[in-house]
């Protein structure tokens, strides 16, 4: 007699074999991800097996057809666990600040510095020559003074929090003054006009989008004003029929009216970048020399280093914001410290050009990136399916940070027989480490600029397998 639908049913659900059981068949699923996560992936697995089973499928599976099934379908999830866990990429993107890539990558000194605090305790808030406790990030706050020319610095977890932080400490309650064309949104709904709100300051508009001028500051300030923002629109550019004010000219409103003058520079560049091409990006050196009362820059843009906020200005407005409360929530911990000051210590020494990733890729030439370019391709046996040449192109800048600066370089552009641009994007994704790259003209394009020496094996190793 012919088994009915249930009795295939109830003899695939018999079937079904005990968690015991299928741990035993993945001791070493255990090594790598523990017991109590292997048994969660192991019973989620069981509960999407029986559901098949009610429905018809695997009507004539053995117990030993279910175990396998369940520890392989276990073994794919929990490895797709993992993959999804922060991991490094190969950016060949040119991008050289990729905000979804982490932005700025860190060099191998501020790595060894993160690491050698990172393996036990360190004198995070100690004096070690005094024997009492010292002030958390010190040092490095010593480098920035030095670098910028400022009298004090502090440093908090991202630009965006400085700014915050800055505005409720000097303008809540009052009115800041800023232009019109500098109300811009950075990036992630993070808008100016919003952040003022939030910090229990009142925004006071002066010029028009693109013209303002000293004299539509000095008209604005009243009674209620507290500060005179100024931020640097790094994000976009506004040509044509423009104006604005120069900085010692803001200055001098400021200090006629006795209000703090703020100046967001964003980008964070304290080094002379125009060389490689960077025009545009200001400096906090010629700001705090110019008279501005405080300025705010990121630490993990232009200037290479960890994400962090870096505030730097007088003594006596950094000594108020160290004793605010929000100073707490905002802080950095050892790590982003370590990682900073080796950054900073490698504009001390000069050798920045040659120790930070960000300001070696943005001083490479355009022939730099042609000789490595042709010798990557050349290293490569083409086949009937895979071709790969060498074009020109341009690099991007990348974080918001310098616009209108595309700088020559030359691409790898690899285009297949039987695969679309997408599909090879795809399965260099899918790389360990993944290769992110660029399509145009239904080519994928690889810029070597953002590439480390290090990393073209792993890029030729994964051109290979798609011969």
């Amino acid at each position: 007699m012919q088994a009915t639908g249930e009795q295939h049913n109830a003899s695939g659900l018999a079937a079904i074999p005990s968690i015991d059981k299928l741990l035993m068949d993945s001791s070493k699923l255990v090594e790598v991800y523990g017991r109590t996560t292997v048994i969660g992936a192991l019973r989620q697995t069981l509960d999407e097996l029986r559901s098949e089973i009610v429905e018809g499928k695997h009507p004539t599976r053995t117990r030993d057809d279910i175990a396998s099934i369940a520890v392989e379908s276990a073994t794919v999830a929990l490895d797709d666990s993992r993959r999804k866990r922060l991991r490094r990429v190969i950016n060949a993107t040119g991008v050289v600040i990729h905000t979804n890539l982490g932005r700025a990558p860190l060099s191998e000194a501020a790595v060894d510095a993160l690491a050698d605090v990172a393996r036990g305790y360190c004198d995070l808030e100690f004096d070690i020559d005094a024997g009492v406790r010292g002030k958390r990030g010190a040092d490095a706050e010593s480098l920035i003074c030095r670098l910028t020319g400022a009298e004090a610095a502090i440093i908090v977890n991202n630009c965006a929090a400085a700014a915050f932080f800055v505005l409720s400490t000097f303008a809540s309650g009052g009115e800041v003054i800023v232009s019109r064309g500098e109300l811009v949104e950075i990036g992630g709904d993070f808008r100016v006009p919003d952040v003022l709100a939030r910090s229990g300051a009142t925004l006071r508009e002066v010029g028009t989008t693109n013209r303002t001028k000293a004299s539509d500051y000095a008209t604005a300030v009243g009674d209620s004003t507290k500060m005179i923002l100024r931020v640097h629109p790094s994000n976009y550019r506004i040509v044509g029929f423009t104006a604005t004010p120069s900085i010692e000219e803001i200055v001098t409103v400021a200090q006629e009216n006795n209000v703090v003058f703020f100046e967001d520079i964003g980008s964070g560049s304290i080094t002379d970048l125009s060389g490689f091409g960077v025009s545009g990006e200001p400096s906090p050196f010629d700001s705090i020399k110019a008279g501005v009362d405080i300025v705010a820059f990121s630490g993990d843009k232009l200037l290479g280093g960890p994400q962090c906020g870096i505030v730097a200005g007088w003594q006596q407005l950094i000594d108020k914001l160290r004793k605010h409360p929000l100073y707490r929530v905002l802080r950095v911990d050892k790590l982003t410290i370590a990682a900073l000051g080796a950054t900073l210590d490698s504009y001390i020494r000069g050798t920045q050009t040659d120790e930070i990733p960000v300001i070696k890729m943005l001083s490479a030439t355009a022939d730099e990136i042609k000789s490595r370019a042709e010798a990557f391709v050349s290293s490569l046996v083409e086949s009937s399916s895979l071709k790969l040449e060498v074009i020109e192109g341009t690099s991007a800048i990348g974080g918001g940070s310098a616009p209108t600066s595309h700088p020559e370089t030359f691409l790898v552009a690899i285009s297949h027989a039987e695969k679309t641009a997408d599909l090879l994007a795809a399965s260099l994704r899918s790389n360990d480490p993944p290769i992110m790259t660029r399509i145009e003209n239904d080519k994928v394009l690889i810029d070597l600029r953002t590439v480390a020496a290090t990393e073209t094996n792993d890029i030729d190793e994964a051109l290979r397998r798609l011969v």
